[in-house]
């Protein structure tokens, strides 16, 4: 390696940075997210790289050799519901398509529950007069003259993006990319056009309606970030290729993300999860759950065999269907941010978040309602002074006047007993997404161990453990930047399907050879700007089956692409088998359906060589820094502190003790043990 490899997520409140220098070291390091343009808290967060290099910042980024990025961008935009605003053409007869939602109801005990907000309102729905059949066959010819007016309409309304979505034009394209044609010869100053086949080459309809709208929705605002900080970079002399992660778990450049928007929906927490899988591994575990809590969410994703769950079919995303792969990460809102609040009588905390601006009342930056990081404070977690690496003292009276104002004074209790129940809450809270997460997999809490990380995982995670009922929990070192870690060892990642649907012993075993070699080939052109090698790329083929009157099909793994009537039998008992570990019972009697081929392709590229840097100091008491009241829940204990950075593997401390890191602080609670692995991370166990 020549040059730095530096991974930057951009979080809800701080922006975490990894760098891996040309001599193989690992820089951790986070500054405050800058909401109002995200690239400008990027940018800072490479002068505090540079600067920990002792180098200027145009020289430290003329030295980065790739610069792999996760962004909240998408998110925030579905969050806020202040995308581009959205047009759609669509084929007449369909215009209600995504108010149907396939009758899909949040909740469903609240007939008064609201839709969704409309990404495209009724009137900017265009019917045009076209249609094609599922096997392709044109039986309206596409009106053109009807797309026009749409588009002059369209223009009249304001619409910056548009959508067209024309039924099975994953079929047969040529509608589709007709309108395309004429939109532009219409309305040229358009910000963005998302066609159906090129999002999402499937059915169902709704589903491909809902995937398409989303990306119209969000790809401006993509587009203008990334457009942003890669003109940053270039003035700052960096000449390194820019990657994005994506949902599915890869990362490639902008270039393949712009008419793809949607596949950054999760982009930092996915970088989490691959992160933690390395971090597990290393550590000999196989079966965890992830979970990793910010300063404005929590996350939490179910792995299995090291690999982490990947969702084909519904995912809800921000009360909207993605139909594309995705690691199936559930986020509710609960972070060191999380507001609390009493409302009638009742003690809440979040989702609402002070988010980096104003922040905890703690920080001292103008916040005045209490978080759940006043409360650790409060409690005796993190040290007041030398906060974040030195560079910030809590304000511990201003976090007591904000409990006390909003909590302890509306509730009548003492301030301690009001900061404690801030605690219990949000760890209750994030314990009840866990086992809702687990239970929709039959996976049992008690059977897994627990990979915490963020900045506040390793404050929180024997708290969750114990409402769980978890024993082991593994806290990486680079916890607080684990999402930036992910992006670096993150590999590329293509993954495209083709529509086919016919009964399977009908199908010509030619004709699927063909189609999966040909969107094999595809998926590979794809990856071409990474300039791979051919032995850095890997080919996964999948053929999508379901049981006839199934909604959704299940991707089964091509063991090697023949043409006969035997591996047609194989496929199917390929499916039987699959359908029956999976979803527990299997229909052999049943001949399935073909719904269409996937390709899998995916990229290699350099990972660090380690998590993180070991002092190797043996000596505990050599680590130790002093003492500190910290509450547990039945009072205060005094618990040694010690430098996290002076422990070396194999050192063991026993609780009630805190291990101070330069961002976060593992908390080991009295009756758990933790210890300092080989490979990095704390293991901590219940005694």
């Amino acid at each position: 390696m020549s040059g730095y490899r530096v991974g930057i997520d951009v979080g809800g409140t701080f922006t975490d940075l990894i760098c891996v220098t040309p001599e193989g070291r690992v820089l951790l390091d986070k500054t405050a997210t800058t909401p109002e343009d995200q690239s400008v808290g990027v940018m800072n967060g490479l002068a505090l790289l540079a600067q920990r290099e002792g180098r200027e910042v145009d020289e430290f980024c003329s030295l980065i050799e790739v610069l792999v990025h996760g962004t909240t961008t998408a998110d925030n935009t579905m969050i806020e519901m202040d995308g581009a605003i959205t047009g759609m053409l669509v084929t007449e007869g369909h215009r209600d398509e995504i108010e149907m939602r396939r009758v899909h109801k949040e909740q469903i005990w609240d007939p008064s529950y609201p839709a969704p907000v409309p990404i495209a309102r009724r009137r900017a729905r265009i019917p045009i007069p076209q249609r094609m059949d599922y096997l392709g066959e044109e039986l309206l010819a596409l009106d053109e003259t009807a797309v026009r007016a749409g588009v002059q309409r369209l223009k009249q309304l304001g619409v910056e993006s548009i959508a067209v979505v024309f039924l099975f034009s994953f079929v047969d394209p040529s509608h589709e990319l007709r309108a395309r044609e004429i939109i532009l010869e219409e309305y040229p100053e358009v910000a963005h056009i998302s066609l159906s086949h090129e999002v999402m080459a499937r059915g169902p309809e709704f589903e491909r309606t809902s995937t398409t709208l989303v990306n119209a929705y969000t790809a401006p605002r993509i587009t203008m970030y990334v457009e942003q900080l890669e003109q940053k970079l270039q003035s700052a002399g960096c000449t390194a290729p820019l990657l994005l992660m994506q949902a599915t778990g890869g990362v490639m450049p902008p270039s393949y993300v712009s008419h793809r928007a949607v596949t950054l929906l999760g982009s930092g927490p996915t970088g989490g999860v691959i992160g933690a899988a390395r971090a597990a591994a290393e550590a000999g575990v196989t079966e965890f759950v992830a979970i990793d809590m910010g300063g404005t969410s929590f996350d939490i994703c179910l792995v299995r065999d090291g690999l982490p769950e990947v969702k084909a079919d519904w995912n809800w995303r921000y009360r909207y269907y993605i139909g594309l792969p995705m690691v199936d990460i559930q986020c509710i809102g609960a972070g060191g941010g999380s507001i609390a609040r009493v409302r009638q009588g009742t003690l809440l905390v979040g989702p609402e978040s002070a988010g980096a601006q104003p922040g905890p009342a703690c920080y001292g930056r103008g916040g005045t309602r209490p978080t759940v990081t006043d409360a650790d404070a409060v409690l005796g977690y993190l040290r007041p002074t030398g906060f974040a690496d030195g560079r910030m003292d809590l304000d511990l009276e201003a976090a007591r006047e904000a409990i006390h104002t909003e909590v302890a004074g509306p509730l009548g209790v003492d301030l301690i007993a009001a900061a404690w129940g801030i605690e219990r809450i949000v760890n209750a809270n994030m314990a009840a997404a866990t086992r809702k997460v687990l239970a929709g997999y039959g996976a049992d809490a008690r059977e897994l161990s627990l990979i915490a990380y963020g900045g506040n995982g390793a404050v929180h995670a024997w708290a969750i453990a114990e409402e769980l009922g978890v024993t082991r929990v593994l806290i990486p070192r680079a916890a607080p930047v684990f999402s930036a870690l992910g992006l670096l060892i993150a590999d590329y990642r293509v993954d495209l399907q083709l529509a086919h649907v016919s009964p399977i012993r009908l199908v010509d075993p030619a004709q699927l050879h063909r189609m999966l070699t040909d969107l094999s080939a595809e998926a590979v052109a794809e990856l071409n700007p990474a300039q791979l090698n051919p032995d850095q790329i890997e080919i996964q083929l999948f053929v999508q089956m379901a049981y006839p009157g199934q909604n959704f099909d299940m991707s089964v793994p091509v063991p090697s692409a023949g043409e006969t009537s035997e591996f047609l039998a194989e496929l199917i008992e390929r499916f039987h088998d699959q359908h029956l570990a999976e979803r527990g019972f299997a229909f052999r009697e049943n001949s399935p359906l073909l719904r269409g081929v996937r390709a899998l392709v995916t990229g290699s590229t350099p990972h660090p060589p380690t998590l993180a840097e070991s002092a190797g100091v043996k000596d505990l008491e050599g680590a130790r820094t002093g003492y500190r009241p910290v509450h547990f829940g039945s009072g205060f204990v005094e618990s040694p502190t010690f430098d996290g950075g002076l422990l070396g593997a194999g050192i063991r401390v026993t609780g009630p003790a805190l291990i101070e890191e330069r961002f976060t602080v593992i908390v080991i609670p009295p009756g758990w043990t933790a210890e300092l692995l080989e490979s990095s991370s704390f293991e901590l166990s219940k005694d």
